[in-house]
């Protein structure tokens, strides 16, 4: 069969992208393709804000959210996924194939996955919120839509008398199926069962129940099927992971009677992490019409969607549409995840929302939940209400969480980070935060026997040594023995926004612990620690470095786990930093940057440090951990260097083309990074802070959910071309404002602020009174 090259239509190539602006408001601007190629992993298929049930076409390329536009085949359909993830493949679970079998036999039929593939066609492809199309090679067509728990799918198939065959199979994308069974009746072809897998990057396992009803065509037959071969006795099928590395597939199936030109057999799948009644009973009651209510589902996911942008409003000011589409498909993958399991968790059920997927918190503290926080503050306090009753049921706040199971801890507790900012945004009075208090404290005090899946590692030593150790003794927990820099400096950070939580909340003996032992990153600095690239030495001298116990130097190449290196992860080629270089954990003290700076020499040598980090391939705008480096010139005085950096990155490494992600959008990170680039105001996470920096359009307004209050920002002189880049004065509410920094009242009381632009950089923010908070250290 020959291959295709993908030719991706969605809503916004189909008219011009003005008039669909005017009709459809923000939603003409999204396309859920972004980042569907060259790493973006995201999910491109219909769901609604947070949605349980994620309908997309499975391949086998690029299918760690399910579809890829690379090209590759289509392996099935399935109805749950995550977005934007890294590593294995995640959920997929159940999905439904259908074909028309040689000869009309079931002998014909192809039930493993690499005897059934097919491509897609090229320019059968069609993306938009809450509706996902696509035709197949063999020529069956296939749409979908969703409710909050089940999909609705619709399978057209050519004309003909060979019956329509549609399959289950009882695997996931990752094939980490443990054992699963189902059950097909032999009048309706309802099909329900479940299976127990494994979390894509987590610990455990976890079990989940579908329940499939067939519409549209009476039930020729019906059965199960293993491996190759399928018959219509017995009705029923259990199965185990398979022997050694043989992986058993198997499932069921339904063949179907149609006549005439409309072979369209319609499918409706309830998914239930608690049970297959449930998964039955939420299907029978979001879509109780499977025939009719198709176009219902899709006008709702289309308002719901509409409904969650609402609060955002642009004038482009003739800016791009390139930059418009990534900029509102940005904020819409925001908002995919994490997921709304409301009445799905089979371990407790609390009476509140419950949501799952934070998927990994690593990623997504920095500006997916300060996101969150300004857009739809609502879903955000639910999503810390959650971080809460983990801990009260697990005693520990996760730092990766999905399908039901703790995922892996990659640097420090950084839960700890979003509660701190929610509460220094003032994100809810609903919140109990001396429970919130009490776990952040856990996380610093108590440490866990897994420490791989919450908390903190290594706290024997970092209470008594004030660091942790390069190869630390720690019988006290068990965890992967690696990152002893990133995890200091990660850890540290954590400590500080547990003292400001505790200083907020009047407990000043916590607030001076906490505080005190957020300088513990200073513990890892070697003043005179060199680097060179190539041999060459770069000229720069002082970085952060492993440290044993005893207090003798280990050695990290300041450049490995770089792009100019080689990857290290908590698999590949462990490390002492994570995911990043010494070069980029340099810069990974948002609490003190001050201090950093002179440790460093002062601010020229600080901006040279940033200028070559930037320049010479050592940033990584792939990876989460590089974003606030971007404008880390704003805290040695130099805001327009800020305001340049930023003009490097966008639209070089993002765009509105399915290769238009830098690497893995991490469940949102790379779109909530563009959204506050654009926007002109970027967030430090666990504080009341954002670096005002020129935004990317003329003016930009966001109605506050919770007060519902306007605040604007404005640019006056705005050029689209982008040579006036530089804020020569500012004011806030027609008053003047020097500072290169505001705080989150911004959004909750409407304020206006209004930047001055220029093409040569002002005095403006560079006064040291003005730079961005930052704690102060005795040196």
């Amino acid at each position: 069969m020959r291959s295709f090259a993908p030719i991706l239509l969605s809503l916004a190539a189909l008219a011009p992208a003005a008039a669909l602006a005017k009709a459809c408001g923000p939603l003409a601007y999204v396309d859920p393709l972004i980042g569907s190629q060259d790493g973006g992993n995201v999910f491109p298929g219909a769901t609604l804000p947070y949605g349980l049930a994620k309908a997309v076409a499975d391949v086998d390329g690029q299918n760690t959210g399910g579809f890829g536009s690379d090209g590759s085949n289509v392996t099935g359909f399935s109805s749950v996924h995550d977005s934007g993830t890294g590593g294995n493949p995640s959920l997929g679970n159940f999905p439904l194939f259908p074909q028309l079998c040689r000869g009309d036999d079931l002998d014909g039929c192809m039930y493993r996955i690499d005897d059934r593939k097919v491509h897609y066609v090229n320019d059968s492809l069609k993306a938009v919120p809450g509706h996902f199309a696509i035709g197949l090679a063999s020529g069956i067509h296939a749409e979908m839509t969703v409710s909050e728990h089940a999909a609705l799918y619709r399978f057209t198939f050519p004309e003909g008398d060979a019956h329509p065959h549609i399959m289950l199979d009882l695997t996931d994308l990752w094939k980490s199926r443990q054992n699963a069974s189902i059950k097909v009746d032999a009048d309706t072809g309802r099909m329900t069962g479940n299976g127990t897998f494994l979390p894509s990057f987590g610990a455990g396992s976890y079990q989940l129940h579908f329940c499939v009803d067939f519409f549209g065509a009476d039930v020729h037959d019906t059965g199960v099927w293993v491996n190759n071969r399928a018959g219509t006795e017995p009705k029923e099928l259990y199965v185990t992971r398979g022997f050694n590395l043989f992986y058993l597939e198997a499932g069921g199936f339904a063949r179907f009677k149609t006549t005439g030109k409309d072979r369209t057999v319609t499918a409706r799948m309830g998914v239930s992490f608690k049970s297959g009644e449930q998964a039955c009973r939420s299907a029978e009651t979001e879509i109780p019409k499977p025939l009719t209510d198709f176009d219902r589902l899709v006008k709702e996911a289309k308002h719901a969607w509409q409904e969650k942008l609402s609060p955002i409003k642009v004038k482009s000011g003739g800016a791009s549409e390139d930059l418009l589409k990534s900029f509102w498909s940005g904020a819409y993958r925001n908002m995919i995840a994490p997921q709304n399991y409301t009445g799905e968790n089979p371990h407790w059920d609390t009476g509140r929302p419950y949501f799952d997927s934070f998927y990994c918190m690593w990623d997504s503290f920095r500006v997916q939940h300060p996101f969150l926080t300004v857009v739809d503050p609502t879903a955000q306090a639910q999503m810390v209400q959650t971080l809460l009753d983990i801990y009260e049921h697990d005693g520990w706040l996760p730092d990766c969480h999905m399908s039901m199971c703790n995922g892996w801890t990659q640097g420090g507790s950084n839960a700890d980070v979003v509660i701190a900012d929610a509460y220094h945004k003032n994100l809810s009075s609903a919140i109990d935060w001396e429970v919130a208090l009490k776990a952040v404290l856990a996380d610093a005090e108590d440490e866990p026997l897994e420490w791989s899946i919450h908390g903190r590692g290594g706290l024997q030593s970092w209470k008594k040594l004030n660091y942790i150790p390069y190869l630390d003794y720690d019988p006290l927990g068990f965890g992967t023995n690696s990152r002893s820099i990133s995890r200091t400096l990660e850890y540290a950070y954590d400590d500080y926004c547990l003292a400001t939580m505790a200083g907020g909340m009047g407990k000043r003996d916590l607030e001076a612990k906490y505080l005190q032992r957020s300088t513990n990153w200073m513990n890892l600095w070697k003043e005179d620690q060199t680097s060179f690239i190539n041999g060459t030495d770069t000229g720069f001298k002082g970085f952060f470095q492993p440290k044993y116990q005893n207090g003798t130097w280990g050695f990290q190449d300041p450049i490995a786990c770089s792009a100019l290196a080689s990857f290290c992860s908590l698999t590949t080629n462990p490390s002492e930093t994570f995911e990043a270089s010494v070069w980029q954990y340099l810069f990974y003290v948002p609490h003190s940057s001050a201090a950093l700076i002179d440790l460093i020499g002062g601010d020229e040598a600080f901006i040279k440090r940033l200028d070559y980090f930037h320049t010479i391939g050592l940033a990584d705008i792939s990876n989460e951990p590089v974003f606030l480096t971007v404008y880390m010139y704003h805290y040695a005085g130099r805001p327009a260097l800020s305001a340049s950096r930023i003009h490097t990155y966008i639209p070089k490494s993002f765009n509105s083309s399915p290769g238009g992600l830098p690497g893995n959008d991490d469940s949102g990170a790379m779109g909530s990074f563009l959204f506050f680039s654009v926007l002109g105001l970027f967030p430090v996470a666990g504080q009341n802070v954002y670096l005002i920096n020129p935004p990317f359009f003329e003016e930009v307004s966001i109605t506050s959910p919770q007060t519902g209050k306007t605040a604007t920002v404005r640019s006056k002189n705005f050029d689209p071309s982008y040579k006036s880049i530089y804020i020569q004065s500012a004011t806030v509410n027609g008053k003047p404002w020097t500072k290169s920094w505001i705080s989150h009242e911004l959004f909750t009381e409407g304020w206006t602020l209004e930047l001055e632009l220029g093409d040569k950089e002002s005095s403006w923010g560079t006064k040291t009174e003005d730079r961005p908070p930052s704690f102060a250290v005795k040196m």
